[in-house]
């Protein structure tokens, strides 16, 4: 019992230290953690926001063998990859295209060719106005009772100058007094409505008169059938702007005497005494302004051209003899084009 009592007392002391064996050594996992997690978002935002192009593009640089990249060849780079030097044309199958940026493709436009187009409208649609105005004047002379009974003596067409409108002759209904230039009231009827008509539209007005083959001279021989054309269309284009075209309009008065006739078969035929009255398209206007027009020439063959185009062109006497004749049935396209 002695012995047992003498057992030594052992006192064990445990020192405890924060942490533990962990230490710090999770916060430089973390650290790793989260610069993982960055690039992985970093990755993703890349590959979201690149065409699908320009990924294959990429992937094509890193297949790239070194030599190649090096020394050049095909499928070493493309100018349009998004990593320059690298990567493959995906829009051609083969080859080697140029390094560096592309250039914007240049666009050329043709002024002369645009010019043309756009005239080449304008003049449609200017036709257009001058068959709407033909069909209203053509129904204005069905529907009013002034001008329906004299119906016969109006004449409408459409020439390579505008719209034609002729007053002719009957044989027992003269529009003039005979050898005088004082209008018959009928005839001072007609043309106040269609001076009325023809005031809506922008263009231009040219009259002309004219007169039979039956000469016509005075005593004194100071007055011939020139005259008379003459007087009677300016008394033609007195009635008109009563009617109510405005005087400004009016570009051209002239007297042409029996030099175009209608019926050229019969030249004493009454219907060859009439006023005509054209209501002008633009290049008519452009060349009643210059008094005929200045026409270009080759200079080498003296021919007449064409200012805007260059080609031979019509000359305008030529053109406007053309257009008197042949009455009411010559219509634009059996003309030949004024250029």
């Amino acid at each position: 019992m002695a012995n047992e009592d003498k057992r030594p007392i052992v006192i064990k002391r445990i020192k405890k230290v924060a942490g533990g064996h962990h230490g710090g050594a999770w916060k430089i996992a973390y650290a790793d953690f989260v610069t993982a997690m960055m690039a992985f978002f970093l990755l993703m935002w890349l590959l979201g926001s690149t065409a699908k192009g320009d990924l294959q593009g990429i992937s094509e640089y890193f297949k790239t063998p070194l030599k190649v990249a090096l020394m050049g060849g095909a499928g070493s780079g493309d100018s349009s990859s998004i990593i320059k030097g690298g990567g493959q044309d995906l829009t051609r199958s083969t080859g080697q295209v140029k390094s560096g940026e592309l250039l914007p493709e240049k666009k050329v436009i043709n002024l002369k060719a645009t010019q043309e187009e756009f005239e080449r409208l304008e003049r449609k649609r200017e036709l257009e106005k001058l068959k709407e105005l033909k069909a209203n004047i053509e129904k204005a002379i069905d529907t009013d009772i002034k001008l329906k009974k004299y119906k016969n003596q109006i004449l409408l067409d459409l020439t390579s100058e505008g719209l034609r409108v002729q007053i002719v002759d009957e044989k027992n209904r003269p529009m003039f007094q005979s050898g005088s230039s004082e209008l018959e009231p009928y005839t001072k009827d007609i043309l106040h409505e269609i001076g009325k008509m023809l005031n809506d539209m922008p263009n231009k007005v040219s009259l002309s008169g004219h007169t039979d083959a039956q000469p016509y001279v005075t005593a004194d021989r100071h007055y011939s059938n020139w005259e008379l054309s003459a007087d009677r269309a300016n008394a033609s284009r007195r009635e008109l702007i009563t009617g109510g075209l405005a005087e400004g309009k009016i570009v051209r008065v002239v007297g042409l005497s029996s030099a175009v006739l209608f019926d050229k078969a019969q030249p004493l035929n009454p219907i060859n005494r009439r006023i005509s009255i054209i209501v002008m398209n633009k290049r008519a206007e452009e060349a009643a302004s210059q008094d005929g027009g200045s026409v270009n020439i080759d200079a080498e063959t003296g021919d007449p051209l064409d200012a805007a185009s260059g080609v031979i062109a019509a000359s305008a006497p030529v053109v406007a003899a053309v257009q008197e004749q042949a009455g009411s049935g010559v219509s634009a396209a059996e003309l030949p084009a004024a250029h």
